[in-house]
């Protein structure tokens, strides 16, 4: 069913707002008249508390059963259980850093670009002396780097040929159903017969989802806002498993508002991919699958549950590496393309002026610049920001830590500063004049809880008190409605949507934290958190999906699907 049959058959007239699944209710009046249904009433009183208030508030809540068993610790990645290497690591600062190359087009026409990546296996020279066999785009990793321009369409053609099924997922993309990379919509590797095509391991075969063998074409329609997005694997239960070995690449969109600003361009613009592995005695990867073939069984093994962690930090692909610069602000497009772990970066600065200046989020711009001391970027965030290396003395170097790091994870790389120079990049007052959303005129609040049901599970990670299906939607969001979501976690989760970026309204009923402004599509939230997002999906009708970005977390059924209507 469609339009509004399929809202009430769904969810229940607006009039008449049902129970959730999780014992959750909607709530369709205004963002304002929050907690009138029972359990939304302790979320506001939890409010009004301290920490501890919010987290007696949510043991309530969890004795109730809305989530089983909570664990109610910080899940610091100090915390977990981390991958040794067995390899010998490099000192850090002695490696160059590496820029992913740029994708040329095949192709071009009145209104698209085309480009064609091809999924191989290849041997990467990740720690000296090593060859790390590696699944990648196009041969590197990271992946070659698509540029797209905002008026201009792109497509990408995907060959694969590497043992297993893929699914591209163009991570902050505002795309159609049938290119936005849902779980099950399979790529099959090149040659696979259409009678060996396995099902999912452990469900029947979605016959909604777009699959292929070999090829395929991901349709990016143009109008995107200038923004540093990402392209990486989705496959559903392994997309952990699939990052880990490889694939991952930037997608950055541009536009001439942007190029207008006068930001640091040309090689003062840094796309920097943040990733943590563990290598063996022969330098290959070391991953916790229970299933290392990623074909039949989903999952990994004892505490990995909570996330898989490496003890080695790479930049590009490059462990600790160190970069040349001169006396310039220079713009940094960071990444966490981690699995599990999450930075909190900040910069050693002997002279000058050692502070982040954020530009942009995961969506693109900020409305105005402003300066972080720090920046905590979770998996799947993305952090926009200048280092202006101007005041330091030639020789400086400036390194960035990661404080929630411990041993070989604390340091990230170094800069090192070699000529003085004259420098005539700016950072405009006003960089985006997008205005954000009204809340009151939001149709509706939902609220989604992310949860542990049994850890030893493979769906021991759930939404609203259920696994992932991809049949049975948690939501049916109608295109061009302004909708309240609220966000609540019992341990540390990224949340992600796809589809659309969204606005931080609130954290456990106090101001957003400064680093939330601007469009965010992922959003991390510690133990015993409530956000309210402010969220209107436009353009597309179709399936999609919200989930946490702790890979191992969606893998093991941290996901919901949600349908959006005319």
């Amino acid at each position: 069913m469609t339009g509004r049959a399929a809202d009430t058959a769904g969810e229940g007239h607006r009039a008449s707002p049902p129970d959730l699944p999780g014992g959750q209710r909607e709530n369709s009046s205004r963002p304002d008249a929050l907690g009138e249904h029972g359990s939304d009433d302790q979320i506001r009183a939890g409010r009004r508390l301290s920490r501890r208030g919010v987290l007696r508030g949510a043991a309530v809540l969890g004795a109730a059963g809305a989530l089983g068993a909570w664990e109610w610790s910080a899940d610091t990645p100090a915390d977990r259980e981390h991958l040794t290497s067995d390899a010998r690591l490099p000192e850090p600062f002695t490696l160059p850093l590496v820029l992913p190359p740029v994708l040329a087009p095949i192709a071009r026409d009145d209104t698209t670009d085309y480009y064609r990546i091809v999924q191989r296996p290849a041997d990467i020279a990740v720690l000296p002396g090593y060859s790390t066999p590696m699944w990648t785009y196009g041969g590197s990793f990271p992946g070659p780097t698509v540029v797209s321009a905002r008026d201009r369409r792109t497509v990408v053609t995907h060959r694969n040929e590497l043992p297993v099924p893929v699914v591209v997922h163009l991570h902050g993309g505002h795309l159609p159903e049938e290119s936005d990379g849902f779980p099950t919509d399979l790529l099959y590797p090149a040659g696979t017969p259409a009678a060996a095509m396995p099902d999912m391991p452990g469900m029947a075969r979605d016959p909604m989802a777009h699959t292929a063998i070999g090829e395929r074409d991901y349709v990016y329609p143009a109008g995107q806002p200038a923004a540093a997005l990402w392209y990486h694997d989705h496959r559903m239960d392994f997309t952990g498993a699939a990052v880990w070995r490889g694939l991952a690449g930037f997608h950055l969109v541009t536009d001439e508002s942007e190029q207008r600003l006068g930001l640091p361009a040309g090689d003062r613009d840094l796309p920097l991919l943040l990733a943590d592995r563990a290598f063996d005695t022969t330098g290959a990867l070391k991953y916790p699958a229970i299933d290392p073939s990623a074909l039949h069984t989903a999952g990994v093994t004892g505490k990995f549950t909570r996330g898989a962690l490496g003890d080695v930090v790479l930049v590009n692909g490059v462990p600790w590496p160190e970069h040349r610069v001169v006396t310039a602000r220079y713009r940094l497009r960071l990444l966490n393309g981690s699995n599990a772990r999450v930075y909190r970066l900040r910069l050693d600065m002997p002279h000058g002026d050692g502070h982040f200046v954020q530009i942009g989020s995961d969506g693109g711009l900020l409305d105005r610049p402003q300066r972080l001391d720090e920046v905590t970027i979770a998996p799947g965030e993305r952090y926009d920001v200048v280092v202006d290396f101007g005041g330091c003395a030639v020789g400086d170097r400036v390194t960035v830590y990661n404080d929630l790091g411990a041993g070989t994870t604390t340091r990230i790389m170094r800069f090192a500063v070699t000529d003085r120079v004259a420098d005539t990049a700016v950072i405009p007052d006003t960089l985006s004049g997008t205005a954000p959303p009204d809340p009151g005129t939001a149709v509706t609040t939902r609220v989604f809880r992310f949860g542990r049901r049994d850890a030893g599970s493979t769906h021991g990670w759930v939404i609203n008190g259920r696994p992932y299906s991809p049949f049975e939607p948690i939501a049916r969001p109608r295109l061009g409605d302004l909708e309240i979501w609220r966000l609540v976690t019992d341990l540390d989760h990224p949340i992600h949507l796809h589809l659309n970026q969204f606005r931080v309204l609130s954290r456990n009923g106090g101001p957003p934290l400064p680093a939330d402004a601007g469009w965010k599509d992922t959003l991390y939230l510690t133990a015993a958190q409530t956000a309210e997002i402010a969220v209107r999906f436009t353009d597309h009708a179709g399936r999609y999906v919200l989930h946490c970005h702790n890979l191992e977390h969606e893998d093991m059924s941290m996901m919901a699907t949600f349908t959006t209507h005319t």
